[in-house]
């Protein structure tokens, strides 16, 4: 598989073209002034929202209406035929009869407006059938699915957003356009996902996949690019994750290490959620993705039991990786021993 690349040398974007949409100063002055209502949102919902706006979800231009969302949920695919991997919604509660189509929202983050969103409309979702689509289950059991059961409210609307300004956050998360413009031309960029506080293994799992068969020996990097978002309920918050990286980052003088953070937030859906990082990193400029063991994966909090085998999201971001445009980089179990005398 060849790497399409546009006429600055770099992979071509999911969809063709980074769908990153702010206003101007003066052009979000106007759009606030005829917002019919506000919306606080939380953590997850920003996560989305700024995605969305600063391109990382290209080719989505807004929160997906029913019929996306349905084709999402049900082929892994937007209805273009792009792989697409997970539904990105916004979610109100039922009380909320100000929010509905045809109205303009302002999304707050802290009481700070970051976007405006014109809703083209609003759906009460099956929850159940979104679930096991894309969990594999739709037992309460799985944090993903909790989050969507519990957490979410009871419909969806969907519709355009415009950014307003980039939300205020203890680290910077780059946008794919700002991080493009580090990246080497005409390079392989090895993209390493983790959503925990790194540690050895990680390291050793991302500076060997430089040294992969599949990888441009004479012209790449690794860009380590990890969720400081929302995970689930037991992990380590995301700025003390941030600070781990950092960290190693200040220890570390290698120039085929790059480093930066996505505004993510996680689902813990195993395989449908490699190909959504897979196509996140894509829209940030990397050409390779490191798949490891249990990529994404999460336990019942039940019973400790594993929702998805070691390498099942493995299998399938390789099984649809020239589809989508980037190369993967498998990896085996990667462990810490230290040598006894």
């Amino acid at each position: 598989m060849s790497t399409v690349r546009g006429a600055d040398g770099k992979i071509e974007p999911h969809g063709g073209k980074i769908c990153e949409n702010m206003a101007t100063e003066a052009e979000a002055k106007d759009l606030l002034s005829r917002v019919d209502s506000t919306i606080e949102l939380n953590d997850r919902q920003m996560c989305d929202t700024e995605l969305i706006m600063n391109g990382g979800f290209s080719p989505l231009t807004g929160f997906m209406n029913p019929e996306v969302y349905d084709h999402v949920v049900k082929n892994t695919k937007l209805p273009s035929g792009l792989l697409f991997g997970l539904p990105v919604v916004m979610d109100v509660n039922a009380t909320r009869d100000d929010v509905k189509e045809g109205k303009k929202v302002g999304l707050l983050y802290n009481g700070e407006p970051v976007a405006v969103m014109d809703i083209e409309s609003r759906f009460t979702p099956d929850k159940a059938k979104e679930t096991k689509a894309c969990y594999g289950t739709s037992s309460l059991e799985h944090p993903g699915v909790k989050m969507v059961a519990m957490e979410r409210g009871h419909d969806y609307v969907g519709g355009a957003i415009t950014g307003i300004k980039i939300p205020k956050r203890d680290f910077v998360c780059a946008t794919p356009n700002e991080l493009r413009a580090t990246l080497p031309a005409n390079g392989d960029v090895v993209a390493f996902q983790c959503r925990n506080p790194i540690h050895r293994a990680h390291y050793e799992l991302f500076t060997r996949a430089l040294d992969a068969e599949n990888v441009n020996q004479d012209n790449r990097v690794v860009l380590v690019h990890p969720t400081c978002g929302p995970t689930q309920a037991d992990d380590i918050p995301g700025l003390v994750r941030y600070h781990t990286y950092e960290q190693l980052r200040s220890e570390l003088s290698n120039p085929d290490i790059y480093w930066a953070y996505l505004p993510y937030s996680m689902h813990m859906a195993g395989p449908r959620e490699a190909i959504q990082h897979m196509m996140i990193r894509k829209n940030y400029g990397c050409t390779h993705f490191i798949i490891g063991r249990d990529m994404a994966g999460s336990k019942s909090c039940q019973d400790g039991e594993d929702f998805y085998g070691a390498y099942d999201a493995q299998e399938l971001a390789t099984k649809h990786s020239e589809e989508l445009g980037i190369k993967t980089v498998p990896s085996l179990n990667l462990v810490y021993t230290q040598e006894q005398d």
